[in-house]
């Protein structure tokens, strides 16, 4: 294992050539990854001014690194992502920034880059960080039926953000630990997830779910937030594509998963804009006023459709909505400045639930919050959707031909 890890590291931190042909442009996810790289010098998302803080945000954009870093062999990607991380990790273990007791779902993402640099460089620093995020998973606060709360300062709440947040890493880690128990329990949070927040007419599911129904966004009988919120489900769907890569071939949970995954791409198929291929902030609600098309959230079903056929979980129709989702995106987001930068516009910078000021969940809440050009939500997304549509497409599953 430690040969071919150093084997591994020596290989891909070297400056490989870049997968595109010489004399043919670069593909979008090079190029997005070059945005980053120019924009963000530090880590994803740093801002000039402000004191740099262990974030989610960080661990969107770091994966859609790591997928070019694989797909290109370019070593810079990965040095990159190495000096983002160095700088929350210290050699103990502890991260800078980060407080257990928060009880913070969002603090769980970056441990999936804790997992892969232990992977890749064998440096324990790493993995003590990524077992100190486990910590939290085995005290975090959860609901009588055992899903766990989005923070510990939202009680009894279930939001699909969370899904992402925290089960790739859980799944990821459980591999790697051979801790398999854990995938009952990670299998648990999409049941419960599915239960409480699916709507059967249209297939969506809600931003979010309050046992206590306590909160002025839930609705007092189902404990429901009111709205369809684009992003939300994107998380969920892309928790789903992404926690698969883990999870024992064998498990009894396994095939329910990608029933949850076919149910939510069906969804997601029929709620499509028919002539842009795009989707909507509020997703059922296109015709409705002030609605528009949400950047971030297009993203992320596109890579979670693609994934999904990609890796036989899906029928292979559903590549030609990915397919038209991912024309729609570069005609409709992407922007490049005669200086060669390319930006993504048209991500919603933010959507929550409570708090103060207070989010209640409505149509005119989603649409209040501002809209921005290269937030890192939304260009994690399109690295990571990117980089699945410029794959080479091999022969479909069985499965994929259903």
């Amino acid at each position: 294992m430690k040969t071919i890890c150093q084997f591994i590291l020596l290989s891909l931190l070297l400056t490989a050539a870049p997968a595109s042909v010489k004399g043919q442009p670069k593909p979008w996810s090079e190029k997005m990854a070059e945005t980053v790289m120019t924009l963000w010098k530090d880590y994803p998302g740093a801002e000039s001014g402000r004191p740099a803080r262990w974030s989610y945000e960080q661990a969107v954009v770091l994966k859609g690194m790591e997928r070019v870093w694989r797909d290109t062999g370019d070593g810079n990607y990965f040095k990159y992502i190495q000096r983002s991380i160095d700088q929350f990790v210290s050699d103990d273990g502890t991260i800078k920034t980060y407080r257990l007791d928060d009880y913070n779902l969002d603090n769980i993402l970056n441990g999936r880059v804790l997992l892969l640099l232990y992977k890749v460089t064998e440096k324990e620093k790493y993995l003590k960080a990524a077992t100190l995020l486990r910590a939290q998973l085995k005290t975090q606060p959860r609901t009588s039926d055992g899903g766990f709360w989005h923070k510990k300062i939202y009680p009894y709440q279930m939001w699909l953000d969370g899904l992402y947040m925290a089960e790739p890493f859980y799944a990821e880690y459980a591999q790697t630990l051979h801790e398999d128990a854990d995938f009952d329990d990670i299998a648990k949070q999409f049941a419960l997830m599915d239960l409480h927040a699916r709507d059967r007419n249209t297939g969506l599911l809600y931003h979010g779910w309050d046992e206590s129904r306590q909160q002025r966004w839930a609705n007092p009988r189902t404990g429901q937030s009111p709205n369809f919120w684009g992003r939300a489900v994107g998380w969920y769907g892309m928790a789903l594509v992404d926690v698969l890569d883990y999870f024992p071939k064998k498990h009894p949970q396994r095939e329910s998963l990608i029933a949850k995954l076919e149910d939510t791409a069906a969804a997601i198929a029929k709620y499509q804009d028919a002539k842009s291929g795009l989707w909507y902030e509020v997703l059922d609600k296109g015709s409705a006023a002030g609605n528009y098309f949400e950047a971030s959230a297009s993203c992320m079903f596109v890579y979670g459709l693609a994934k999904g056929v990609r890796q036989g979980y899906l029928p292979a129709t559903y590549l030609k909505v990915a397919e038209k989702g991912y024309r729609g995106i570069i005609n409709q987001f992407i922007e490049t400045q005669p200086n060669g930068q390319v930006n993504l516009k048209g991500t919603v910078s933010v959507g929550g639930l409570g708090g103060n000021p207070y989010r209640d969940g409505s149509y005119q809440y989603y649409l209040s919050e501002k809209v921005v050009t290269n937030d890192p939500k939304g260009v994690g997304a399109f690295l990571l959707a990117s980089s699945e549509m410029e794959r080479p497409r091999a022969k479909p599953s069985a499965r994929s031909t259903r």
